[in-house]
């Protein structure tokens, strides 16, 4: 559903990737999303929350694999995530600020202490929900070691968080 109970929508085919089945952009509670470019296995389509300026916007993806167009019940997860962006997003950062101070994520002290700051070392926010409505958040910047060099990744069930990791090269 939209801001205002309409479904979300979708509007042309045709570029990039000539599927003329697959919609060029979505419309997802008040935010846009456009088709990308990116490998034939799949379809990809991201959008940008609006932001103040000098600071990095909260991304949406939405990604279908193998390609066709979004089911009814993806798009509800989508709207759902990008409806309550701001709320999971802070979710998110509590979760990281309990479970990384689990000895197994080898924080230092230091790092640990910038957990505990008002704004933690975690930012660049980017929402991706796939076909089959699992979603995670990615915080693409962070000042932690375990985020170098792509990140931290907050896997949700549903509204709730259930796992975090840095994401390496690996």
């Amino acid at each position: 559903m939209s801001d205002n109970g309409v479904p979300p929508s979708h509007s042309g085919g045709g570029e990039p990737g000539g599927d003329a089945e697959l919609p060029a952009t979505l419309h997802i509670a008040g935010i846009a999303l456009s088709r990308v470019a990116g490998p034939p296995s799949l379809t990809c389509w991201t959008g940008c929350f609006p932001a103040p300026a000098g600071t990095a916007p909260g991304v949406v993806n939405l990604v279908i694999e193998p390609p066709a167009p979004p089911l009814s019940a993806t798009l509800r997860r989508a709207h759902d995530v990008v409806s309550r962006f701001d709320a999971f997003v802070d979710r998110a950062v509590e979760y990281c600020r309990t479970r990384l101070r689990e000895e197994h994520f080898g924080l230092t002290a230091e790092e640990c202490d910038l957990l505990d700051r008002p704004e933690p070392p975690l930012g660049a926010p980017e929402a991706t929900v796939w076909a089959d409505g699992s979603w995670a958040i990615r915080f693409a910047e962070s000042g932690l070691r375990m985020g170098d060099p792509h990140g931290i990744l907050v896997t949700f069930d549903g509204t709730r968080p259930v796992d975090v990791q840095g994401i390496d090269d690996e």
